[in-house]
């Protein structure tokens, strides 16, 4: 048996859409202590905008599109870690940011179950982000319930946008789920304390929670939720931009579980990165454009009995 203490610890990052993954990915990789890391990021849709709005120093980023995690790409999943594993030299942690529907059960069994990854990498953790302002909105889901139940640490998110007695029962809803978790609450994703070698995923809780957690499932995305990708390289007037996203938003925000961004707007240097969950939206200047960058927007729009005619038809009605 490999001795564990050379296998490389991953870190699995999970969470319904929106609650805050990706600031909890930037947050851990600026104080990373210049550890060498490499990043999978998982999206749901076609395109990928999370990898547009990592904060990028040494890091290798890596993309899975068009897909969920523990779903039809897991087995991208176990080629890119022998990649990383193959192709990058001192690697010292991995960490997989998963997208918001995904169930963490078929992740975590490939740390057992997959070759290569029992004897090369260890699950460090499962770091569940919980956004606690829209979190009665999806409380039921099953994604939801098994993020939640198979964490390890859990971030009790937006904590500002609460009042104490909302926490209050949030927490011990959360605490019925899992009465085992780390509980950290936090503000835009910036837990003050190292989630980095927090001593192993453990099985043993897993199982106590779920006795038929090592079995197989199959696991399914309502066939009613989908993705809607816009990719094009056509310039846009921001302020009929910003006229037809916030009333889309508005008109559709029970529907629109998340959607994201990156905008080129006329006369502008600096790309437009906006994201929003349900009616809860925000915008702003992201990082300049390079000199020879190709100016492409970028969005994703993840919800129920969404319109591709409609969100299509909305913004190329911003094109100048």
């Amino acid at each position: 048996m490999n001795d564990i203490s050379e296998k490389i610890p991953v870190t699995v990052i999970t969470g319904d859409l929106g609650a805050g993954k990706t600031s909890l990915l930037n947050n851990l990789l600026v104080n990373n202590n210049e550890k060498k890391l490499a990043v999978i990021v998982n999206e749901f849709g076609e395109i990928g905008i999370d990898s547009e709005l990592v904060l990028r120093s040494d890091e290798e980023i890596l993309e899975m599109n068009n897909g969920c995690i523990c779903c039809n790409i897991r087995g991208d999943l176990v080629r890119i870690i022998e990649n990383i594993l193959k192709s990058f030299n001192q690697i010292e942690q991995i960490i997989v940011e998963t997208t918001g529907l995904a169930d963490p059960a078929p992740i975590i069994q490939s740390f057992w179950i997959e070759e290569t990854l029992i004897k090369k990498t260890k699950l460090d953790g499962l770091i569940t982000v919980v956004d606690s302002f829209h979190f009665y909105k999806h409380k039921e889901c099953s994604h939801v319930r098994k993020q939640i139940s198979f964490a390890d640490v859990i971030l009790l998110n937006k904590t500002d946008l609460i009042n104490k007695e909302e926490q209050k029962n949030i927490e011990e809803y959360l605490n019925i789920l899992n009465p085992l978790a780390k509980f950290i609450k936090t503000k835009f994703s910036k837990p003050h304390e190292n989630l980095f070698y927090i001593g192993g995923f453990d099985l043993s809780n897993a199982l106590k929670i779920d006795p038929l957690f090592m079995i197989s499932n199959n696991h399914k995305h309502p066939k009613d939720i989908k993705a809607i990708s816009i990719k094009n390289n056509e310039v846009i007037n921001a302020d009929l931009f910003n006229k037809w996203i916030y009333k889309f938003a508005q008109l559709n925000g029970e529907n629109l579980f998340r959607y994201k961004g990156i905008i080129n707007l006329d006369d502008e240097e600096r790309r437009f990165v906006f994201q929003g969950v349900h009616m809860t939206l925000d915008g702003r200047p992201g990082k300049p454009w390079e000199k020879d960058e190709k100016r492409i927007n970028q969005i994703v729009f993840i919800g129920k009995n969404l319109d591709d005619l409609e969100i299509n038809a909305g913004f190329n009605s911003c094109i100048i």
